[in-house]
C-alpha cells in the first residue's frame, strides 16, 4: 500500500487487514478521542515500519511462514499478522487482531 523510494520492502495491507484497521479505529473511538487517535496512528506507523526490517518479528506459533508484530501493552496488545514475500520484497499484512484472542486459523486470514 505504501512505500518510500529506497526502502527495501513494499508494505501491502490486504483488504482483510484494512477492514480490521477500520473496525479497530471504530472500536477504540479514535474519531472521538485524541489519545485513541494517537495510539492508532502509532500502530499504523509500526505497521509501515515493516518496510525496513520485516524479519525482525517472530514467526507465529500457528504457522511458521507467517510472522506477527505485537503492538500495545498489557491487555491492549494487538497482533499484526503478516508474511514476507522475499522474492518480490513485499510485506503482506494479512490480519490485525487482539492479542488475547484464541489462535488464528489460516481461514481467518482470507
Amino acid at each position: 500500500m505504501s512505500s518510500k523510494p529506497g526502502m527495501a520492502y513494499l508494505v501491502n495491507i490486504t483488504s482483510r487487514a484494512e477492514r480490521d484497521l477500520e473496525h479497530l479505529y471504530n472500536e477504540i473511538d479514535a474519531a472521538g478521542s485524541d489519545a485513541a487517535r494517537r495510539w492508532y496512528k502509532r500502530l499504523k506507523k509500526q505497521i509501515l515500519s515493516l518496510e525496513e526490517h520485516p524479519n525482525r518479528c517472530p514467526v507465529t506459533p500457528e504457522k511458521k511462514t507467517v510472522r506477527h508484530l505485537l503492538y500495545g501493552r498489557g491487555h491492549g496488545v494487538y497482533r499484526v499478522i503478516y508474511r514476507v514475500l522475499e522474492r518480490w520484497k513485499v510485506v503482506e499484512v494479512l490480519h490485525i487482531r487482539h492479542g488475547a484472542r484464541k489462535k488464528f486459523q489460516m481461514a481467518d486470514l482470507e
